[in-house]
């Protein structure tokens, strides 16, 4: 069975089919875009389990009425051999309700499918180029990078279970004043690695134990050839050995939440090949890009102001409030110069680019947004560009802030929450709220075995279901889909709850939000546990009946589908599902 045989994109297929015939009977025009028509199950399910708008968002370019447009619609659906039954609601919503055959059927394509269930084609092979963590090499990975490189993660994941091929990109910012600072940072352990006691290290420069072994590799290396050595003559040289310390650092970090990425952009190599030029060359060439005054920054004085003239991107042509200078006044770019010539760059190779940012960036995403319209899409095609905004976590210990971390000098670090939680717990966890939400991490509160922590809610399901399946198997049963024909409509409600799977899948991944995983396997997981709570005061609910092997078998054969929609979500947010808790 091919995974576009489930039922949510059967019935994607047969709507189509429907709308085709209506084309074919001159009912509707031909040729009108159907990218606005939806299948979903209704808000309220007493409607139904399945809703589409086809009626309502196809009418007005067919210049009919939707509800006529729904009667012709719903005389083709009700056809169709898996509809019990099709009504239209309000001014022209479809409903329509399924026979339980259309369940018993998508539990065997669960079955079937395994690990492929919810995989989709949606993306048609397009390559999406999903940019996340990038932090500054000054050090290792703490907890304010977390939230984004789990985001960004998943993101890419989910980006590939739906169809398209996906870059994970990390761009190293190496060009800017803070590598300069952690060149000197190092010059002091460099020193201190050879004898000198160099006491507090000094203001502005990272004060971190992590940078102790770099000083110790560059005099192992050097010796004490730059200990006198005028800055000029060491700076870069040990600007270069201690990015790339950093660097093994963060990718050691990662690794610790399973975390790779493909490409490594160093944003100096980026300058250094001439990348900013060429992209102000060619935007001045189309007039975005000229060279003119900055504003005055609101409340100050003119005689305060120097008026000095930089090259700007006319960024206010694309929505911003001002334009932009591309260029410092002594010559060097602008953040927005460089990220304007990277995104240019990474448009060359990907169909469509997504960013995940901290939320302290806000301000600039409408800035580098425009830029990478104008670059693209003068070009004959703009490159779709996405920037997901990620807040700060919170740690917490018991409701009380964590203390700061010695080694690395001001943060907790990644690798510090990972070792004491363990990995599922720290990459669901960032996925239990919207990213661009606040969020607390207490350490108690992710492993506390309950019902309110949704780490726990979601495993405990999995184990549950695996646990049950293991002492079907001691007593002599095994799933066995010969008695679906048993199973009642509280069985069924499971059934229909774990079919959203593909459906939820696509949104996501359309909408570019992992965390819709998370969330419905929580739901997913809270309706498995309610059925089974049944089974507690009615012995004839449970999913072993001993005296009925038939009904054991179906029920054993749902619970295992289950299982694996909960392992298939699990797998796409990068969590292991447990056997066993």
């Amino acid at each position: 069975m091919s995974h576009d045989q489930t039922l949510h994109a059967a019935f994607v297929g047969h709507i189509a089919t429907a709308l085709d015939a209506l084309e074919a009977a001159g009912t509707l025009p031909a040729g009108l875009s159907r990218s606005a028509v939806a299948v979903e199950p209704p808000r309220d399910p007493s409607h139904g389990d399945l809703a589409t708008n086809a009626a309502m968002v196809l009418a007005k370019p067919a210049g009919t009425n939707p509800r006529a447009l729904a009667e012709a619609l719903v005389a083709e659906l009700a056809k169709l051999p898996l509809v019990e039954s099709a009504s239209i609601a309000g001014p022209g919503f479809i409903n329509l309700t399924l026979s339980r055959t259309a369940w018993l059927t998508e539990l065997a394509a669960i079955a079937t499918l395994g690990a492929d269930y919810g995989r989709s084609t949606l993306g048609g092979g397009t390559t999406v180029n999903v940019e996340y963590v990038s932090a500054n090499p000054t050090g290792p990975m703490h907890m304010g990078h977390c939230r984004g490189a789990v985001v960004g993660d998943a993101l890419a994941t989910l980006l590939e279970y739906a169809g398209h091929r996906v870059i994970r990109e990390y761009y190293v910012n190496d060009a800017g004043a803070q590598v300069q600072v952690l060149a000197r940072s190092a010059h002091v352990r460099y020193r201190e690695a050879l004898g000198e006691a160099v006491g507090e290290i000094p203001e502005g420069l990272y004060p971190g134990d992590y940078l102790v072994p770099v000083g110790q590799a560059l005099a192992v290396e050097f010796g004490d050839k730059f200990v006198q050595a005028p800055e000029a003559d060491w700076l870069a040289l040990f600007r270069t050995r201690a990015v790339a310390a950093m660097m093994v650092m963060i990718r050691d970090d990662l690794a610790l939440l399973g975390i790779k990425h493909d490409v490594f952009s160093s944003e100096a190599e980026l300058q250094a090949s001439g990348k900013p030029d060429e992209a102000e060359a060619w935007l001045r060439a189309h007039d975005l890009v000229y060279d003119g005054e900055l504003e005055a920054p609101k409340g100050k004085l003119l005689d305060d102001w120097e008026p000095v003239e930089l090259p700007l991107f006319r960024s206010t042509k694309f929505g911003d409030d001002q334009d932009r200078p591309i260029k410092k006044s002594d010559g060097s770019w602008t953040y927005f110069g460089a990220d304007l010539a990277y995104h240019f760059q990474k448009a060359q190779s990907a169909d469509a680019l997504v960013d995940i940012w901290g939320a302290d960036h806000a301000g600039t995403v409408k800035r580098i947004k425009a830029a990478v319209a104008a670059l693209t899409g003068a070009k004959g095609r703009e490159t779709p560009f996405e920037v997901k905004l990620v807040q700060m976590v919170a740690l917490l210990r018991n409701g009380e802030p964590v203390k700061m971390s010695k080694r690395s000098g001001n943060f907790v670090t990644l690798r510090e929450v990972v070792e004491e939680v363990g990995k599922p717990v720290v990459r669901f966890t960032m996925l239990t709220r919207k990213p661009e939400a606040q969020m607390d991490f207490d350490f108690a509160k992710v492993v506390e075995a309950s019902k309110d922590n949704p780490v726990f809610y979601v495993q405990y399901a999995h184990a549950r279901i695996c646990s049950t399946l293991r002492k079907g198997a001691a007593e002599g049963f095994a799933p066995n889909p010969a008695g679906l024909d048993l199973l009642g409509e509280e069985e069924l409600a499971l059934v229909r709850h774990a079919a959203q799977f593909p459906r939820l899948v696509e949104a996501a991944a359309v909408a570019r939000e992992p965390h819709r995983i998370a969330f419905f396997l929580g739901e997913l997981a809270a309706a498995f546990h309610a059925y089974w709570n049944v089974g507690n005061d009615r012995p004839d609910k449970r999913f072993i009946v001993a005296q009925d092997a038939r009904l054991t078998g179906a029920r054993l054969f749902l619970a295992a589908q289950i299982g694996q929609i909960v392992k298939n979500g699990l797998s796409l947010l990068g969590v292991e599902a447990v056997e066993e808790m």
